[in-house]
């Protein structure tokens, strides 16, 4: 029982984490991108913690399967963006 709450205490820290910080930023970055300007240095070493950071959370995801499609479809904007990314349109 006290892993199950410290899962959802977890998987509470990181949905408000996410919430709150990363999709603000990351739709931000998107809507740069969507303009055609090139994400710098430091928009590149946020991504990159980003995903790095998501990695780590996957053994969590793994243990309570009922989050996994929202784990999964958060993975959907860097990927969708990545023509973007570096390039000019």
């Amino acid at each position: 029982m006290s892993n199950e709450i410290e899962d959802i205490g977890e998987l509470e820290a990181i949905l408000e984490r996410l919430n709150d910080f990363r999709l603000p930023r990351l739709l931000e970055m998107k809507g740069r991108v969507d303009n055609g300007e090139i994400l710098n240095d430091y928009d590149l070493e946020y991504l990159e913690h980003v995903l790095k950071d998501s990695r780590s959370v996957h053994t969590l995801v793994d243990r309570r399967p009922e989050v996994q499609p929202l784990y999964e479809s958060g993975g959907a904007l860097p990927r969708n963006n990545r023509k973007g990314v570096g390039e000019r349109k």
